[in-house]
């Protein structure tokens, strides 16, 4: 499998140099073999990544300072930040369609009990 083209940014943010970043990125593929099974699809690629973040992280001291103030940040929020962001595309279309399932719905079945003609 080919290195992230991120992998550089990497590891100029968290201060290592591109061959240990190579080094773990390697070591990271390789976990996530053995805990997916396969070497394709989304899940050993998100798995991937996420352990080899973890891994630079872990090199790294757990954090990296940031040049423009003296905090201090994970380089992974980056990436999980990223993901959270693309799930609300996906949960905004999956209520969209519920809404418009339940609006179908209740046009062609009403209720009932609105039906009934009182005494």
């Amino acid at each position: 499998m080919n290195n992230p083209k991120i992998l550089p940014w990497i590891a100029r943010k968290a201060g290592i140099t591109e061959t240990m970043a190579t080094k773990l990125w390697q070591r990271a593929v390789e976990e996530a073999k053995t805990a997916c099974g396969c070497t394709e699809g989304s899940e050993f690629h998100r798995h991937s990544i996420e352990r080899f973040l973890d891994l630079v992280e872990a090199r790294a001291g757990g954090t990296v300072r940031q040049p423009y103030s003296n905090s201090t940040a994970q380089v992974s929020w980056i990436w999980r930040h990223q993901g959270r962001m693309a799930m609300f595309g996906l949960m905004a279309a999956e209520n969209a369609a519920k809404f418009w399932q339940d609006t179908w719905k209740n046009v062609f079945t009403p209720d009932l009990h609105k039906r009934k003609v009182g005494c």
